[in-house]
């Protein structure tokens, strides 16, 4: 009986102990669309050089949103049908 009592206790214990949950006005804050964001973005070509890219956060939302469109888009047209290629042969080239 001993060890169930220790049991219960280290068990309650760590939920005393555990942090708090975020309310859901906390984790869902307005956040301003034009407020100014600036990243850090690698040069391509460069193993060193950054350069600095500002933009809104509208803008970024705009950016992310048409870069998955054309993954999307590309991933689709990998999965599709072989398609004639301008070869010689006029013959497809998958």
């Amino acid at each position: 009986m001993d060890s169930r009592v220790a049991l219960a206790l280290l068990i309650t214990s760590s939920f005393a102990l555990a942090p708090a949950p975020i309310l859901a006005e906390q984790a869902q804050s307005p956040k301003d669309p034009n407020e100014r964001i600036c990243e850090k973005q690698a040069v391509i070509g460069s193993r060193l050089a950054t350069r600095k890219v500002c933009a809104t956060r509208a803008e970024w939302e705009e950016k992310r949103r048409l870069d998955k469109e054309t993954i999307d888009g590309a991933q689709r047209a990998a999965n599709g049908p072989c398609q004639t290629v301008n070869t010689h042969s006029g013959a497809a080239a998958c």
